[in-house]
């Protein structure tokens, strides 16, 4: 399967906490900013990006938060990306606290 399969096999195969996100990401909601999901950049692929401010917001279940996500999380800064990651968890059980973090590294990165 290419990477650009596998990316759109992973947006019709979203977790609810991906589909909770996006909902408040979307279509320029957040803060006027255009964000896409499941985009291949380079060997990855982002949960959402925001291109315009290098932006990758990534939600994450039990499988993640080991060495290969460290090294997927340097990538993209050696690419000039910020990387923000949150649980699945935070984003159900603490949705407001989220995008208020979101909007802080926007406000960063502006």
């Amino acid at each position: 399967m290419t990477q650009l399969a596998f990316a759109r096999a992973l947006r019709k195969s979203q977790t609810e906490a991906e589909l909770r996100l996006w909902y408040y990401l979307r279509g320029g909601r957040f803060m006027g900013l255009k964000f896409k999901r499941q985009k291949p950049i380079g060997p990855f692929i982002a949960d959402f990006v925001c291109l315009e401010l290098k932006l990758v917001v990534e939600a994450d279940g039990g499988q993640h938060g080991d060495a290969r996500d460290t090294a997927r999380d340097r990538w993209f800064e050696t690419q000039g990306y910020r990387v923000v990651r949150f649980w699945n968890h935070e984003v159900l059980g603490q949705t407001r606290a989220v995008l208020d973090r979101i909007a802080e590294v926007v406000a960063e990165l502006r």
